[in-house]
């Protein structure tokens, strides 16, 4: 039988509670977590989402969204406005504060990667990303 690390899935798992760990000490100070970072993120790279377009792509139960926009509202870091395609629906949208504070996290965000990729050097970093991203591609598709 083989041990606990010679199952890539248990690793993957490790690895991805570690990564958590690092990202949401890097983020005490202020107050947020992995979670909305992820979603800062994502409006980042968009024009804006829905609410459940949000809990979809980013894989959140859409109670779950509702607090995290409501937290991010709160710091002015997203808003919600009218959809110009339904009035009814609301397009939840990246403020100007909050591609600052994005900014200013992108620095302690690469210092986690580096540091939980140390062992590796930068050809194996560059594989290990290609190699997540086509199976996340897949994945995330299905």
């Amino acid at each position: 039988m083989r041990g606990l690390h010679g199952d890539t899935g248990y690793l993957l798992y490790r690895l991805g509670l570690r990564s958590g760990q690092l990202f949401n000490a890097s983020l005490h100070e202020s107050g947020l977590r992995l979670r909305h970072y992820a979603l800062l993120r994502f409006l980042a790279t968009s024009q804006g989402a829905l609410q459940r377009e949000l809990s979809a792509r980013l894989g959140y139960d859409p109670s779950a969204i509702v607090g995290l926009v409501d937290d991010l509202e709160n710091r002015g870091f997203a808003e919600r406005r009218s959809s110009p395609d339904d009035r009814r629906s609301r397009v939840v949208v990246l403020t100007e504060d909050g591609r600052a504070f994005l900014r200013d996290t992108d620095e302690a965000g690469l210092r986690v990667t580096n540091d939980l990729l140390e062992p590796l050097g930068s050809a194996e970093r560059t594989t290990l990303h290609a190699l997540l991203q086509r199976i996340a591609d897949t994945e995330l598709t299905a």
